[in-house]
């Protein structure tokens, strides 16, 4: 009886388990969305709130971005010291706006210093298109090097060539030795990197009028007969490299003389981690922050811009934090709108675009005494504390700068200088999982150094509540993932998951640089083994 009833029993399986089974081992998963509310012009030209229903990324899928676009550079040099860097970026416009270099040049085995590298890493935040930033990722780099192999080839005529207080400047820095090498100073090290900044940003912006200059004869202006240069083959790249704009932010690791340099030209900015022993063993480390945001709202920036016009024009020069009510950044590369004359770029508009069907944008209504934007850089210098590896016997310096962190402003829109260098220090001391944000500072202990000049809106400034990831090996992917959400997995979804142009409205693009050396002393900085607390999210 069994055995009959079991045939039954079996076919009912087969006929119902199985096209169960298949349903749903292959059907498709439900695919998750959410919303988002945005001010669009409506039907009747009025702005409204509009509601875009957004697919929803899976976490998988979240940390493929993060990490698609992150790499690892390892550098061992001579005396025992590793270099390691890591750069990431994650996009919000489409396409992405930011950039990045780095270059390692070695000593040539004649040159007057001591062993050694130039170590340059650099990072560019473009705005209005991606067409200034893209030209700095290949050019920035190399433009310093040049100007620096320049001078150091043949300083007497550099000096030459110098105002009074620079010749009096370089006598000072180079102490008692007058045939130091010429990059021993730190004085002349800083106005190579300033001169070859502004050097390149007059090529970027006076290459539109050399090419209209080499075009028509000065009768022709005269009489507004202005020709069509769009089919220039220099004409499209020329135009847009200048109309857009970009921040810069490069660091220079002189490895010879123990030096660093950072020069800022924007609203980027440079932090550095130094660890500092105590004398309880645990160890803290000093935030430094070593460049000041250079937007209308720094007061320095603001000071310095109505003294560069008539006063006049003092109450309109910076409105809204931004220059002329319109740029945030108050030095840039490019953005020729804030540099040229109103006249020139009615006739530069004629020339190169009005033949193709465009037009730039208008001039800002208070544009009167240009310019009001340079790429001017703020250049600061630290001596680098890395020490060839010490007997074992040598006693231990009881500080060292340990980390550099270059980025963008989309990271510092959402985290704070102290954030950073907690999440870069705990990251190296092997801290791994998910840390309440309230633990975090009883693991990774900092302080507070060069505090710097905050010049960003801070509104999108993420809340103390909630958790820090620690999940990612690249210490730049890894900073880019607790800036956009860390262990909040949800919100980490939701704000990954807003395609271009609506993130915009949400984040910034992202581009992390983070530099540091081993040179075998690692150990000090480790984190002690500790109960975590899991997060409530």
């Amino acid at each position: 009886m069994l055995r009959r009833a079991w045939k039954p029993i079996l076919g009912t399986t087969v006929l119902v388990g199985t096209p169960a089974y298949l349903y749903y081992r292959y059907r498709k998963p439900t695919l998750e969305t959410f919303d988002i509310s945005l001010k669009a012009a409506g039907p009747d030209g009025k702005r409204q709130m509009v509601t875009h229903t957004i697919p929803l990324l899976t976490k998988d899928q979240v940390d493929s971005r993060i990490r698609e676009h992150a790499s690892t550079k390892t550098m061992p040099r001579p005396g025992g010291i590793v270099w390691k860097s890591t750069t990431a970026y994650f996009s919000s416009n489409d396409p992405i706006e930011d950039a990045n270099g780095n270059l390692l040049i070695e000593r040539d085995a004649s040159d007057a210093s001591p062993p050694g590298d130039y170590i340059f890493f650099a990072v560019m935040d473009g705005h209005a298109g991606s067409s200034t930033s893209r030209v700095l990722a290949d050019i920035l780099i190399p433009s310093v090097a040049m100007e620096l192999a320049s001078r150091v080839s043949d300083p007497k005529t550099h000096l030459n060539n110098s105002g009074y207080v620079q010749k009096a400047k370089s006598l000072i820095w180079s102490g008692s030795s007058p045939n130091a090498p010429y990059d021993a100073n730190p004085a002349n090290v800083s106005s190579a990197i300033e001169a070859a900044f502004t050097k390149l940003d007059a090529q970027i912006v006076n290459t539109p009028l050399e090419i209209l200059y080499n075009a028509v004869d000065q009768e022709a202006l005269k009489k507004r007969q202005i020709p069509d240069l769009s089919r220039h083959p220099l004409a499209e790249t020329s135009i847009r490299t200048a109309m857009s704009g970009s921040c810069a932010l490069l660091a220079l690791l002189d490895t010879s003389h123990r030096n660093l340099y950072v020069a800022c030209t924007g609203d980027s900015r440079a932090v550095a981690g130094v660890y500092e022993e105590t004398e309880d063993g645990k160890g803290v480390w000093r935030v430094e922050v070593l460049t000041e945001d250079q937007t209308g709202r720094n007061p320095n920036e603001l000071k310095r811009i109505q003294s560069e016009h008539p006063a006049d024009e003092a109450a309109n020069v910076v409105r809204n934090g931004r220059i002329l009510g319109g740029l945030e950044p108050s030095r840039a590369f490019g953005d020729a709108r804030y540099k040229w004359p109103r006249e020139v770029q009615e006739v530069l508009n004629k020339a190169f675009l009005e033949p193709l069907g465009e037009a730039m944008r208008p001039p800002p209504p208070t544009l009167k005494t240009p310019p009001y934007v340079t790429a001017k850089p703020v250049v600061t210098h630290r001596p680098l504390s890395f020490l060839p590896l010490p007997a074992p016997d040598a006693p231990k310096p009881k500080t060292a700068l340990r980390f550099l962190v270059l980025a963008t402003d989309g990271l510092w829109d959402e985290l704070s200088n102290e954030e950073v260098v907690a999440l870069v220090g705990g990251h190296l001391a092997g801290l791994r999982g998910t840390i309440p944000k309230s633990t975090l500072p009883e693991l990774v202990r900092t302080s507070t150094g060069t505090a710097g000049v905050e010049g960003k809106d801070k509104s999108r400034r993420q809340q103390q509540q909630g958790a820090w990831a620690f999940e990612d090996d690249n210490l730049s992917a890894h900073l880019i993932r607790n800036a956009l959400g860390g262990g909040d997995v949800e919100h980490l979804r939701k704000l990954a998951s807003i395609p271009a142009p609506y993130s915009r409205r949400f984040r910034d693009d992202i581009t992390v640089t983070v530099v540091w050396w081993e040179d075998g002393r690692e150990g000090g900085a480790r984190v002690e083994e500790v109960a975590v607390p899991k997060a409530k999210l």
